[in-house]
């Protein structure tokens, strides 16, 4: 096992940029004082969800803390591959400034939307309609690769897969809300992928 010290700190780093980054936009949204409903999201899901995010964030610092601890997961990346999921870290913080930005005070952490919700077609959002998952892939993906260890990365799988899961739902309370100019937006934008035209 190489030493992991750089890449506990690499960790530190990202986690330090991305959460800042987070926290921000999700206190300047929730300044409204607008109570959020999971239930249309179903509550069942919601919480599976969110245990499956707890075990990821509970995984990522065990080995930030303890990486002897989490060494029975550990995958044997190269280093070269180890530094790639640094550099993907840092750049997804920025990926997640600027996505994040771009959405303002529309951000929620459920399918429904805010009362005053504008429809976001700028940033990120011009080329697809869910760049919050995408960055969030991302960087979960650097995790895996940073810390090398598998049992992070099938728990980012997870996680990303229930969000896969939950996303038509929450187009669909996009569309009653939007209208045409929703489905417009569709028609132009892949959900997580660039639609190029030909």
């Amino acid at each position: 096992m190489p030493h992991e010290t750089p890449f506990r700190i690499s960790l530190v780093v990202v986690i330090a940029l991305t959460m800042s980054v987070g926290i921000y936009h999700r206190l300047r949204a929730a300044a409204s004082g607008e109570k959020i409903s999971h239930k249309e999201e179903g509550y069942a899901f919601a919480i599976v969800l969110r245990l499956a995010g707890l075990c990821l964030w509970i995984a990522t610092f065990g080995y930030l803390v303890s990486p002897t601890s989490f060494q029975w997961a550990a995958l044997p990346l190269p280093l070269w591959l180890r530094w790639l999921g640094v550099a993907v870290g840092v750049a997804s913080s920025f990926l997640m400034y600027w996505t994040m930005t771009s959405l303002g005070k529309n951000l929620t952490d459920t399918v429904v939307t805010r009362a005053a919700a504008t429809l976001v077609t700028n940033g990120p959002y011009r080329w697809v309609r869910h760049p919050f998952y995408v960055t969030a892939a991302l960087l979960m993906a650097s995790v895996t690769l940073l810390t090398a260890n598998w049992f992070i990365g099938v728990s980012s799988v997870l996680v990303l897969a229930l969000l896969a899961i939950r996303t038509p739902k929450e187009e669909r309370f996009l569309i009653q809300r939007f209208g045409d100019d929703y489905r417009e937006y569709m028609a132009k934008t892949g959900r997580f992928f660039p639609r190029f035209r030909r």
